[in-house]
């Protein structure tokens, strides 16, 4: 890190305030911008099968993001999921851990991300998956 750090202020520090010679170095120009933009609306990339009783969520990921919102429903024999229940908040992975499931099951998933102006995102299309047994 150190030496990236070192690198980056080099290249800072001649580039001659020219943004095109900064971007061809392969570092991004920082914001000087305080204001932040609301996270925008998550995406689930898939769902698979962990252990017997949990399901792995992997979301796409959001800049902005500090971290991710997972809630899951069981879903009823036509296929209306039941009430919601919030499965935490995830900071260190995008591949997203929900355990405590029935196998067999089916159960219907939904993230948003965390952050931004607005502290959330908008709740994601849901994506539903069966817990394998």
């Amino acid at each position: 890190m150190r030496l990236l750090r070192k690198l980056a202020h080099y290249v800072e520090g001649n580039c001659d305030n020219d943004l095109s010679v900064l971007m061809s170095s392969g570092f991004a120009a920082k914001s000087m911008n305080r204001a932040q933009s609301a996270c925008p609306k998550a995406v689930i990339v898939r769902v698979k099968n962990g252990r017997a009783t949990e399901l792995l969520v992997k979301v796409s990921a959001i800049a902005n993001a500090k971290c991710y919102e997972i809630r899951c429903a069981a879903l009823a024999e036509d296929g209306t999921p039941g009430r919601w229940q919030n499965s935490g908040l995830f900071t260190n992975s995008r591949i997203m851990t929900v355990s405590g499931l029935t196998p067999g099951k089916m159960y219907a998933f939904q993230a948003r991300a965390v952050g931004g102006a607005t502290g959330y995102g908008d709740w994601s299309d849901t994506v539903s998956h069966r817990c394998s047994a």
